[in-house]
């Protein structure tokens, strides 16, 4: 097949390269969907359109209004709303417009309301819970272009799932409860589940919440909105803090209040970007959430110096110093010196090597010498007069490309020798990741060397660089230990424990400090308000606190730590996590972790091939054992792990009573499972570690939290696929929730769909060709967050039962490091199982034992991925080539579908449909994806 021109260049850039992405965008934006009706508060609901036409006081599109409610409001807009709009003249104006669509209505507040200055509350947001990207109906006004055999504009529409009416309270917050409750709020900004209220208010204030506030979150309806993601259970709302819409953050934690705008002046002036009536523009900090940085230099970890790489940035920065090269090189009268610096003044320097000439700021004027700062590449230097140069007005169109940021969790240590030393050798010099947590004149940022098989979090290094190694557990080859506890054996073999030691003493030493300590305060200070991978903090471990590291992070609220002292991995919510004090910061984080990693010697199966039954049986001899003794084998530093010879008691001058001798006797190891599956899968089995009470059934098995394999490196990016915090999250369940084999057979409802020829915002999860995709309804993208955020905390702290796998049926199961609801499309004899992902549309091998039984409350939202075609395009035998430029146009983008038909099936996951698909996000014109396929020259033998 012979491309167009056009589309050559696209394909051999696509075969060149590996694939980029493979989740959604952390940040989707959802439209409202489309309600039925349900009852409603009409007062309450005014009140919001009041506030929100203050805002837009020169009207906007009635087909926007469900959009901009929900993102103000986190709650859908009742759909009877849109219909009485007409007759709520005290508040606002409907007006047609001169279209025959009915769609097309303008609305305006009134007079009165515009003269009326009715402050708007908006949520304050973090760029975890802001979304990133607009509504594909949304990046601009409604246009007849998008108009195509009876479409209509890609609106929003409003949701079937309007918020549960909570039970009325005649009480009132007194003044005092309510500032303690938005302090709270204030923390979170990503919101926070009601029902972790009461115990973080205990913990916080030592005093019980009132009872009523709870049975009527009404009450909070001033300093918070509620949001009810689970329609079905109006007990779990998400609380998010109202906000002026004066002040507060953006959703790129950029302060909208004008002290960013006088911060801003003020470095601009500082750095002489006024001169001769030539203004530089400030550098705009990349959209992207994970840029890539070349590092130049620190002096101190809240003044890194760095430049962007990328297109408008480095590369425009290359072009820039070519032209320059030019400029100058040509006409030998711009090369004369520059007779009179001044101190601020912006020049071009003609640089030692190469001839090449920079930009620069003159520092200082001396006699004969300048120092000069070279604003694009981050240095200074000294150097002759003759050097300077006058800099042309053409080349104070680019931003100064060297800027700052500041690595987050450093902060109380940005000038310590050991932790910039640390840094020199590790990224100065050399291009990183950059995370941006927080964006603003300086960004707050973690840093990623992934050059490496496994991602190195830079700031997490540094950090470690301040441990004091003397305290760290002794390990020599041929000692033994004595009084040795195994705080954790994890079910890939590999076991974690704790030697007695001077950095163990002074630990317990400062936790029982801590403990006394935060019993004594009466703070919200200590609250955990922006979690970052490598962030050490504190949680509770069996009822105390313990030191953690959180590893990953599902969405804004759910998130995985590891008990670093204990080798022990878990998922909480935020909530849960608190601060070192400031006071105990330093002494803890000179303590190394206390947790040391070991194999068990001179056994024939390798780490990774344990069968469950070896697991069980170690646990059950050493969990719980205070007097257990080791001898150590080898030190392998390269995998940071000690190779022992564990005993249950004292004895370990006798090798046949080691555990090693004992299972290399026995018959544990005779039927070994695939190490594929084990080494590659390994399951974590905990109960609940925050909790002094273990249940019996835990007792019986582990008796203690016990730990998946060694944690993996972080990845810089995120896990968790979806919207970024768009009411993700979760609460804990109740891991006995009773749920029998037969409530395989209860199925969620049908996803709703719009009436053919009417259009809706989806999300491209899958392409293959334009004979079959998988949309995501956008409106919807928020809930499936909540309801992965609630499995991974419910899954990964339940016990690992047997389970029988059957064809056709529906699971949970666990596929990196998160939980999907999935469908068993068959089951190998090699202990993998085949599955298809009902909310995201792609098949994976996994091994059977991380599936389990899908319980109810995961069983009442639609599954939202379904399989569609292209309408407008001829079904045919679609070439490899034609597939890409499909899959380059839609894949993984939120696009506006209009829906031609719809193929009922008998299964949710067998519906399929029939859509056009838009592009909407040019300002200048919608792109049908079809017209671009049609494009193709495609052999007329192909078709079907």
């Amino acid at each position: 097949m012979t491309l167009p021109t056009r589309f050559q260049k696209e394909v051999h850039t696509h075969l060149s390269r590996n694939p980029q992405q493979t989740g959604p965008p952390l940040n989707l934006n959802e439209s409202a969907g489309s309600g039925k009706g349900k009852p409603y508060d009409p007062q309450q609901v005014q009140n919001h359109i009041r506030e929100i036409l203050a805002k837009y006081s020169n009207g906007f599109w009635v087909s926007k209004l469900p959009q901009i409610y929900r993102e103000l409001y986190k709650q859908d807009l009742p759909s009877e709303a849109i219909k009485d709009l007409a007759s709520w003249t005290h508040i606002c104006i409907v007006e047609k417009t001169c279209s025959s669509n009915s769609s097309e209505l303008l609305l305006y507040p009134t007079k009165e309301q515009t003269n009326a200055s009715i402050p708007l509350q908006t949520l304050n947001s973090s760029s975890s819970t802001s979304p990133a990207l607009s509504s594909p109906a949304q990046k601009r006004p409604p246009s007849n272009r998008l108009a195509r055999s009876g479409s209509q504009s890609p609106q929003s529409v409003p949701s079937s799932s309007s918020s549960p009416s909570p039970p009325s309270s005649p009480a009132a917050l007194s003044p005092d409860l309510k500032q303690k409750l938005e302090e709270l709020l204030v923390k979170y900004s990503s919101g926070l589940w009601a029902h972790a209220l009461p115990k973080l208010f205990q913990d916080t204030y030592k005093t019980k919440l009132p009872g009523h506030v709870l049975e009527n979150l009404d009450l909070l309806a001033d300093i918070c909105t509620i949001n009810y993601p689970m329609p079905d259970n109006p007990k779990r709302a998400i609380l998010y803090r109202r906000s002026s819409a004066g002040g507060g953050e953006d959703e790129n934690c950029n302060r909208r209040s004008s002290s960013a705008s006088e911060e801003e002046l003020k470095l601009r002036t500082e750095l002489g970007r006024r001169l001769s009536n030539h203004e530089v523009p400030p550098l705009q900090i990349p959209k992207e959430e994970y840029p890539s940085v070349l590092v130049m230099e620190a002096t101190n970890t809240n003044k890194v110096i760095l430049r962007y790489i990328g297109e408008g940035y480095s590369m425009a920065q290359d072009s820039l110093e070519d032209e320059m090269r030019v400029f100058y090189g040509l006409d030998q009268s711009r090369q004369a010196p520059l007779s009179s610096p001044s101190s601020g003044q912006l020049v071009a320097v003609r640089a030692e090597e190469e001839e090449e000439i920079l930009r620069a700021q003159v520092c200082e004027v001396m006699s004969d010498k300048v120092k000069v700062y070279y604003v694009d590449h981050g240095f200074s230097e000294v150097i002759n007069q003759t050097k300077v140069l006058e800099l042309h007005e053409k080349f104070f169109k680019l931003p100064f490309q060297a800027t700052n940021c500041k690595l987050a969790g450093l902060e109380p240590f940005c000038q310590e020798p050991v932790v910039l030393k640390k840094f020199e050798s590790m990224a100065s010099g050399r291009i990183l990741l950059a995370e941006l947590l927080e964006r603003g004149p300086t960004p707050l940022v973690v840093l990623y060397d992934t050059s490496q098989d496994d991602d190195v979090n830079i700031n997490a290094a540094c950090l470690k660089a301040l441990q004091d190694k003397t305290l760290a557990s002794p390990l020599q080859v041929n000692s033994a230990y004595m009084n040795v506890t195994v705080s954790s054996v994890c079910s890939d073999g590999t076991i974690y424990c704790q030697l007695p030691s001077r950095g163990l003493a002074k630990l317990n030493e400062m936790l029982e400090k801590i403990e006394s300590y935060f019993h004594a305060q009466v703070t919200s200070e200590f609250l955990v308000s922006r979690p970052f991978c490598g962030k050490a903090c504190l949680a509770r471990y069996k009822g105390k606190w313990s030191r953690v590291e959180i590893t990953n992070l599902h969405g804004s609220r759910v998130l995985d730590i590891l008990f670093v002292d204990v080798g022990v991995q878990a998922s909480v919510e935020v909530f849960e996590l608190r601060e070192i004090p400031p006071l105990f910061l330093r002494d803890l984080v000179s303590i190394p972790p206390q947790a040391v990693k070991c194999c068990l010697a001179d056994l024939a199966v390798s780490v990774g091939s344990w069968s469950p039954d070896a697991v069980q049986w170690l646990r059950e001899k050493v969990l719980n054992a205070s007097d257990c003794s080791m001898k150590v084998a080898k030190v392998d530093e390269g995998k940071r792990c000690v190779y022992v010879h564990l005993f249950p008691d004292k004895n370990f001058h006798d090798p046949t009573r080691s555990l090693n001798h004992q299972m290399a006797q026995s018959d544990l190891f005779k039927q070994q499972p695939d190490v594929f599956l084990t080494s590659h899968s390994p399951t974590k089995i905990s109960t609940n570690p925050f909790s002094s009470k273990t249940s019996s059934s835990s007792n019986s098995t582990s008796g203690s939290p016990t730990s998946a394999a060694a944690p993996a490196k972080p990845h810089p990016r995120r896990a968790l696929p979806g919207p970024k915090g768009g009411g993700g999250g979760g609460g804990n369940m109740d891991p006995g929730s009773p749920s029998s084999p037969s409530s395989f057979l209860q199925l969620p409802p049908l996803l709703e769909l719009p009436p053919a020829g009417q259009n809706m915002d989806v999300y491209v999860s899958v392409a293959c060709h334009p004979g079959h995709f998988v949309l995501q309804p956008w409106r919807d993208m928020y809930k499936l967050v909540v309801l992965m955020g609630e499995m991974i905390l419910y899954y990964n702290k339940t016990e690992e039962r047997p389970l029988k796998v059957e064809k056709n049926r529906i699971y949970a199961a666990k596929i990196e490091n998160n939980w999907h609801r999935v469908l068993v499309k068959g089951v190998l004899t090699n202990g993998l199982v085949s599955v298809y992902e009902l909310d995201y549309g792609k098949h994976e091998l996994v091994s059977c034992s991380q599936l389990r039984t899908l319980i109810k409350e995961f069983r009442q939202l639609p599954f939202q991925g379904i399989h569609a075609q292209l309408a407008g395009a001829k079904q045919r035998q679609w070439s490899e080539e034609a597939s890409i430029v499909f899959r380059n146009h839609v894949e993984k983008k939120p696009l506006v579908a209009q829906l031609e038909a719809v193929q009922e099936a008998a299964t949710p996951w067998d519906r399929k449909l029939t859509v056009f698909l838009v592009d909407t996000s040019q300002e200048e014109r919608d792109i049908w994806v079809h017209d671009i396929m049609a494009e193709l020259a495609e052999e007329p033998s192909n078709e079907l």
